[in-house]
């Protein structure tokens, strides 16, 4: 006989998850229900580098909660993006750009972005680079 999930879900009140997913702690609960990140100008797209500060999140801010030493952890190894951090925390993107504002309005962390295509030496004058190397 098969269980009806309905009735399941009745029987455990309201709660959707199981005994080993843990604590949950909702998106916006960790921003403090913000939906914006940081100081205005700032773009925290995907490839948006991040590299922590000297001293990050040891300066005993208190201003600063698990999720946000947790970023900056992550990135304490070497300059990771937005993308990469959000993997590495198991945190929505949205969620990781609003703690990224906050850790960047503190000066915990810096952004940088990566070199745009357009911007890149040509493939051409490459070749001859390495080709004049070559003959030298």
């Amino acid at each position: 006989m098969t269980e009806d999930p309905a009735a399941a879900l009745n029987e455990q009140g309201s709660r959707w998850y199981d005994s080993e997913a843990g604590p949950i702690v909702r998106p916006y609960a960790m921003t403090g229900g913000r939906t914006r990140s940081g100081p205005a100008g700032v773009d925290f797209d995907l490839i948006a580098l991040i590299t922590p500060c000297p001293g990050g999140a040891d300066a005993g801010d208190t201003g600063l909660g698990p999720e946000h030493r947790t970023l900056v952890d992550l990135c304490r190894a070497e300059t990771q993006s937005v993308a990469e951090l959000a993997a590495g925390a198991d945190l929505p993107v949205g969620v990781v750009r609003v703690l990224l504002g906050d850790l960047l309005e503190r000066g915990r962390v810096t952004v940088s972005r990566p070199v745009p295509p357009a911007q890149l030496p040509d493939e051409r004058i490459l070749r001859e680079v390495i080709a004049g190397l070559r003959a030298l």
